[in-house]
């Protein structure tokens, strides 16, 4: 059964602090992404005044949601992993997650299909991870023990030890270094997946998960081989309702403990004195002056756009033009007739290719005939995202993004669309274009519109070594010293436990810098 019974998840020790030590602080926080809120959660509980500005008509930034024909679609993140770094930002305050979410758990984790009809259902039950793996080759059952002995070791040192510490200068990434070489981390996901086992398909299997924070398995360091620890202990989740509540409920806790949502109001300008942000500015003519100033929007649009008064935003821009963003994505959402049990949550349909494919999308920058696709069904898990006996979808395909891309998605989209619709109905629902109630696309055009996303890029900068911890977005300026960044820009990266950990490294160096200095 996919759909089970609401589990509340463990938790782990909160932070505590003395919000005596922020009296009179303000703070700003720029977007209300997940990265965006779990920051202006942890300042709020602080004691520090917080207030969230949110471009959009609803927060969530890319989990934002639609509304259509009965059917609710989730424009951004489906799979949550690692809950407990989500309740710890309840915990704080002594309160509970559940007051705000319900979560339910997803199994299988994920069902991957190959074109010669191969099913692969992969989950964090041993007895029956084993047994797909023996279907695909016997030989690698032990090998897959092998490698989940490496994830355990890259989870402990990458995300346990590093996910929530900031790395603020070169000395900081040198410290850590021993134990990523220990751990092979030059070498890509993939051929690491490989030297543990020998089908290609299992090979895929394993190494696919970096595609969903933006990474090229070919190229995007070994260490991202820690999500299958990620998963195994904290298993996949789905909030009830849609990651939309999810984000309703963060915002909900954060405005109970005092905090101020201003959305619909785009931040304009970011303005500076010195070497201090002093005052934001919104799209309205609203200005007001913070101590403190974090941005969860696009890199590139806070340092380009939203700091473009400035030298440091001038030149940080520059340097960050240099540097490889992650790919597009484009997303079919549609609503069907009929309910569908034989499709489970989360689904890749893969394709006839895997290294040419990747190479097309993040080398070669065309759009290929052939492609992967994410298939997301959250009503089979949870009816409510539907109309009674209708069943609510969206499929996503990466794609290059607008600098290595030049098409025009508006005569492109249609195309593409059918393509990958005629895919499902080819491999799983025959009869899709007869079941359709509702259907729309979304582009890196709209991603790069809607988000103010450089080049459309869908998960921010490329999450290679040469861009990860110190070498990324830093969680605090380097000049603008009151100026800090939050969400997949930053370190760690993308993704839910990426974002919110990011939002831990950012609120410690905050809450640092505006604690009320006492003497003796």
């Amino acid at each position: 059964m996919n759909a089970a019974k609401p589990v509340t998840p463990p938790v782990r020790a909160p932070q505590i602090v003395d919000p005596a030590k922020y009296e009179g602080k303000t703070a700003c926080v720029i977007g209300s992404g997940f990265g965006g809120m779990a920051l202006a959660i942890r300042l709020q509980s602080a004691g520090i005044t917080t207030t969230v500005i949110e471009a959009r008509d609803k927060p969530g930034g890319r989990a934002y949601f639609w509304e259509k024909d009965g059917f609710t679609f989730d424009g951004g993140p489906t799979v949550v992993t690692d809950p407990p770094c989500l309740k710890e930002l309840w915990e704080i305050t002594s309160h509970d997650m559940a007051e705000d979410v319900e979560l339910m758990k997803v199994m299988p984790f994920y069902r991957l299909n190959w074109p010669d009809g191969t099913n692969f259902d992969y989950s964090n039950d041993e007895d029956s991870l084993n047994a797909e793996i023996a279907k695909l080759d016997p030989g690698d059952v032990a090998g897959y023990a092998e490698f989940l002995k490496y994830s355990e070791g890259v989870h402990r040192e990458g995300y346990l030890k590093l996910g929530t510490v900031p790395f603020l200068d070169f000395k900081s990434m040198l410290k850590a270094a021993p134990a990523l070489v220990k751990k092979q981390a030059w070498r890509s996901v993939y051929s690491m997946v490989s030297s543990y086992v020998k089908s290609e398909k299992l090979r895929e299997a394993l190494s696919f998960h970096t595609l969903l924070v933006g990474g090229n398995p070919m190229n995007t360091s070994a260490i991202y081989a820690l999500i299958h620890k990620l998963e195994k202990d904290g298993g996949v989740w789905w909030t009830r309702g849609g990651t939309n509540r999810l984000i309703a409920g963060m915002v909900r806790h954060f405005e109970r403990l005092g905090g101020t949502m201003r959305v619909g109001d785009a931040v304009t300008q970011v303005h500076t004195i010195g070497n201090k942000a002093s005052e934001v500015e919104t799209e309205s003519g609203w200005k007001q002056r913070f101590d403190a100033v974090a941005s969860n929007a696009d890199i590139m649009h806070s340092y380009r756009d939203l700091l473009s008064g400035s030298k440091r935003g001038k030149d940080y821009a520059k340097s960050l033009s240099r540097k490889s963003f992650s790919p597009g994505l484009f997303v079919v959402h549609f609503g069907l007739e009929g309910t569908w049990p034989g499709i489970p949550h989360h689904m890749i349909l893969f394709g006839p290719r895997y290294k040419g494919l990747l190479d097309d999308i993040y080398k070669q920058g065309v759009l290929p005939q052939d492609f992967s696709i994410y298939l997301h069904h959250p009503t089979v898990t949870d009816p409510s995202m539907a109309p009674k006996g209708k069943s609510t979808f969206y499929a996503l395909v990466p794609v290059a993004h607008m600098g290595k891309l030049a098409v025009d998605w508006d005569e492109v989209a249609p195309v593409l669309e059918k393509r990958i619709l005629d895919e499902i109905g080819r491999r799983l629902i025959p009869d899709i274009h007869d079941r359709i109630v509702t259907k729309f696309s979304y582009a890196p055009k709209n991603f790069a519109h809607d988000l103010n996303a450089h080049l459309g890029s869908a998960f921010s900068l490329e999450p290679v070594l040469w861009q990860s911890a110190y070498l990324r977005g830093h969680n605090r300026d380097d000049v603008i010293d009151n100026f800090y960044l939050v969400g997949a820009g930053t370190h760690p990266g993308a993704g839910i436990p990426g974002v919110v950990g990011s939002a831990k490294a950012t609120a410690g160096l905050m809450l640092e810098d505006l604690a009320i200095k006492t003497t003796a």
